[in-house]
């Protein structure tokens, strides 16, 4: 027992003496700088999102707060948002209430056409949806944007929404009623009824500035390199701290930002932020693998890569006890824009990156896949492949999908729809192809607007998209 007990305590003293080695601070500083910035990147990864399209508007020239920028036609590959749809009319207002207070968005009536969106804080949080599946149900409504701490009384007549952020946006969507050119025009006619203004020019509104950015380069993929961080801090600076989220402020200090004092960082924290970036990119894409791991319908492929946790707590601002999903947030943005409040009312999504054996969609081969006839929508249906590696529209294709509104669409005797993905058409497909590159990997979004009860009970399903041997 002696000589057992002198060997513990020899190895004891051994290990203390290793751990009694001094450790090199700035050994210490930058390897806790790195893991902060890594969680920083997934924390960030909405208003990052967010700042990123405003600075494309920005770059436009001719965009601002509380101005719209719209896409006069259906847009291309140059819009590089995060799996934007390219089978709808985009109106995005982007709204500041710090300085002119209260703003109106004015959504017009169901008549003509129809707008399908939500309104969103700066966090992307929705505030409400709008239109037929929103709060003013197609009968059209001025919304109202409170900013923060905002003390008083709202007048009648408005659909208040307080928001706890000075800055947000909307994404409104004038949908077509046919693919043709004239359908086309009548919803872009008709999304130029929006309105926004300040609630202090309620009495005589001026007139609203729209700024065009179809035929342009809008960028807004997610940099993942010291890039990421100048926007975050951006964001930083403008917008007050939320009671739950200042656990970051001394994270965020760690590595240069900080409220009230410029973002400067040397060669050697541009490389560590650049580092963390990319692990946090790595973990983001590992996440988005995994999210695939549970089915819409079983034993399929489909799926939607957003936890049901995630859709719970942002409907509600991330008030729910016990909960503050910012993993799922941060693999939510990395790969789109938005959150609907009430998903699955005005529109539902399913995803899928692999085919039907299981491999991932490469950009060389063939696939097909057949939609079913009567598809449960109320408005269209579209299907819509990405660059996997960005999440964005693949670059110079000349177009991104097709949908149940595209003018050429050949449809089977029984109402089906076979659609073709693949470098090339299969002969005398191509109405039907959406073309790919090779080189790389895709995805695939469905997009049901207007969704009914067959499709989210499972009694009408997608089926899988196979590789043509």
């Amino acid at each position: 027992m002696l000589h057992r007990a002198l060997a513990i305590l020899a190895l004891l003293a051994t290990a203390g003496a290793a751990f009694a080695q001094p450790q090199k601070s700035d050994d210490l500083a930058s390897r806790a700088a790195e893991r902060r910035a890594v969680e920083a990147v997934i924390w960030g990864m909405p208003v990052v999102n967010y700042d990123l399209m405003f600075q494309a508007m920005i770059r436009l020239g001719k965009g601002g707060f509380n101005e719209i920028v719209y896409w006069s036609g259906l847009l291309d590959w140059k819009n590089q948002t995060l799996t934007p749809n390219p089978d709808a009319i985009y109106f995005m207002p982007f709204i500041n209430t710090k300085e002119v207070g209260p703003v109106v968005i004015e959504i017009p009536p169901a008549d003509t056409g129809l707008i399908n969106g939500t309104i969103m804080n700066v966090w992307q949080v929705p505030l409400e949806d709008v239109g037929p599946a929103g709060a003013d149900k197609g009968k059209g409504g001025k919304y109202l944007v409170l900013p923060p701490d905002y003390k008083q009384k709202p007048p009648p007549g408005y659909i208040v929404l307080p928001s706890d952020t000075y800055r947000g946006y909307a994404l409104l969507r004038s949908i077509l009623k046919s693919g043709s050119e004239a359908d086309i025009a009548k919803a872009v006619d008709y999304g130029k009824r929006i309105k926004v203004y300040p609630l202090s020019q309620a009495a005589k509104p001026s007139s609203t500035k729209f700024a065009d950015a179809l035929g342009t380069m809008f960028e807004a993929a997610i940099p993942y390199s010291a890039r990421f961080f100048e926007a975050l801090d951006r964001q930083v600076q403008a917008e007050p701290w939320l009671v739950r989220d200042k656990v970051m402020i001394d994270q965020l200090k760690s590595i240069g930002i900080e409220r009230g004092k410029p973002f400067v960082v040397n060669d050697a924290m541009r490389t560590i932020l650049s580092n963390a970036a990319e692990e946090a990119h790595a973990w983001l894409e590992m996440k988005y693998e995994q999210a695939f791991a549970a089915p819409f319908f079983e034993g399929g492929r489909w799926a939607l890569p957003v936890t049901s946790e995630y859709l719970a707590s942002a409907s509600k601002n991330y008030n729910t006890p016990d909960s503050y999903p910012v993993d799922s947030r941060g693999l939510v943005f990395s790969l789109a824009f938005f959150t609907a409040k009430n998903l699955g009312t005005g529109q539902f999504y399913l995803m899928t990156i692999k085919d039907k054996e299981g491999q991932d969609f490469d950009g060389a081969r063939t696939y097909s896949l057949t939609v079913p006839a009567k598809a449960p929508v109320t408005q269209y249906w579209s299907a819509t492949i990405y660059d996997r590696a960005t999440h964005t529209l693949i670059r110079d294709m000349p177009r991104a999908g097709r949908s149940s509104q595209s003018p050429d669409l050949k449809r089977n005797a029984d109402g089906s729809v076979d659609l073709f993905f693949g470098p090339s058409a299969p002969e005398g497909k191509e109405s039907n192809w959406i073309p790919t590159r090779p080189g790389g990997r895709f995805e695939v979004l469905f997009r049901f607007y207007g969704p009914e009860k067959a499709l989210l009970d499972g009694t009408w399903k997608l089926p899988d998209i196979e590789e043509m041997k």
